[in-house]
């Protein structure tokens, strides 16, 4: 789908792509063509950030 909007972006388009490589693929491609600028942003399902919540990870942040 694709939306106008008044301000520093003109444009949103959302695209339900297969995977985070052909997201890339398609930006890049648009980039490249020069006639637009693209800026992607992944979005996230409530059961991919449940599932996200339940994995444990090893982080320490700096000085900890």
């Amino acid at each position: 789908s694709m939306y106008y909007a008044f301000g520093g972006i003109d444009a949103y388009v959302i695209a339900d792509l297969p995977n985070n490589t052909a997201a890339a693929a398609l930006a890049l491609a648009v980039n490249q063509a020069g006639g637009a600028a693209v800026n992607t942003v992944v979005l996230m399902t409530v059961a991919e950030v449940d599932e996200a919540a339940k994995q444990s990870i090893a982080y320490k942040p700096p000085g900890g």
